[in-house]
């Protein structure tokens, strides 16, 4: 494919020869002569300066490179679509297969694709154009949504709802019991029955080994495109909202809610009963123990505003050095005031 050709289906400025063909996308250590790459990250320009490809997509302000460039506001978007140009996936044929287990009361629709030894429960709905790999269950009363995709091992417990579109990746649990004990007068623990669900809303995104809590009563919700990466925990009556971005080892307590466009990085806890504004951000390991203004970024554990904790941390390495000056000028008052 030409590069004139990929510069204008993705609305690229193209600066350089546009007859060059390209066969391929890979890194800046990877390219070769006939493939394309990327940079959307300053810290890699010396890399870029340095590659085999034949062309790299970046931003409208890179400086020239040597080789011709695809300049766009938005690189990185224009690298994940030519990703899947030159990387199309390959359709899954509909069938199901011979081990597969599926209740007479469960329902088919068009299309759908059953991998080995998955199970199918009573009453579950399955829509038009579903794909679920091998191993997976499906409890009683559980609905997918149109044109999702469950990958093998994914556990979606009674009554829960996955929206349109979604993405469940290996081992995810969708509705196991939210954790809640009441305390008995002997000191042990009473299990409170679990009686609610959750609900997974269109084009969401769970990564593997992801679990999701179902309410006490009442529902856990996962707003629509909200992506959550792997090993993340979303405790019972959890409300998150549109197009979150929550990475790996995230945990949340329950009865947490975020607003829309919140960025949760990875290994960020929060505990239960609070609520992150719309657009917040809270950078790595940082723990919130309180509620979290709209377009916040908060930094740190316990977290504070980004701003206070990047000032903190500098004076944090400063602080022998501190702590050596405070007690030299103790000394010389005490020496002052024995005179």
């Amino acid at each position: 494919m030409k590069l004139s050709e990929i510069a204008r289906q993705f609305g690229c400025e193209l600066e350089g020869d546009g007859s060059i063909e390209v066969s391929g996308v890979a890194t800046l250590e990877l390219a070769g002569k006939s493939d394309i790459s990327f940079l959307t990250n300053a810290k890699y320009f010396n890399e870029a300066k340095a590659t085999n490809a034949s062309a790299i997509i970046a931003g409208l302000d890179c400086p020239a490179i040597g080789i011709p460039l695809l300049r766009h506001k938005n690189p990185y978007l224009v690298f994940a679509k030519l990703v899947e140009l030159f990387f199309p996936p390959k359709p899954e044929a509909a069938g199901i297969h011979p081990t597969a287990w599926i209740a007479d009361s469960a329902r088919l629709g068009n299309g759908v694709a059953i991998g080995a030894h998955s199970y199918i429960g009573e009453e579950a709905v399955v829509e038009d154009r579903v794909i679920i790999k091998s191993g997976c269950s499906l409890y009683a009363g559980s609905r997918i949504g149109e044109g999702s995709l469950i990958h093998a091992g994914c556990v979606v417990g009674e009554n829960v709802i996955i929206g349109r579109r979604c993405i469940l990746h290996s081992n995810s649990v969708i509705g196991s019991d939210g954790f809640g004990f009441a305390r008995e007068e002997n000191g042990s623990w009473y299990k409170i029955l679990q009686t609610g669900t959750v609900i997974v809303e269109d084009d969401v995104e769970i990564g593997a080994c992801t679990t999701i809590d179902r309410a006490a009563l009442g529902e856990t919700r996962i707003g629509r495109g909200t992506k959550l990466d792997n090993l993340v925990q979303i405790g019972h009556g959890s409300m998150i909202g549109a197009n979150n971005l929550i990475c790996a080892q995230v945990g949340l307590a329950g009865s947490t809610r975020t607003g829309k466009d919140v960025i949760l990085a990875g290994q960020v806890g929060v505990v239960g009963h609070l609520t992150i504004g719309d657009g917040a951000t809270v950078t790595a390991q940082s723990g919130i123990p309180g509620s979290v203004e709209p377009g916040k970024i908060m930094s740190g554990s316990p977290a504070i505003d980004n701003r206070d904790w990047l000032r903190s941390t500098a004076a944090f390495a400063k602080l022998p050095k501190i702590i050596k000056a405070v007690r030299d000028l103790e000394r010389r008052i005490s020496q002052l005031e024995a005179q």
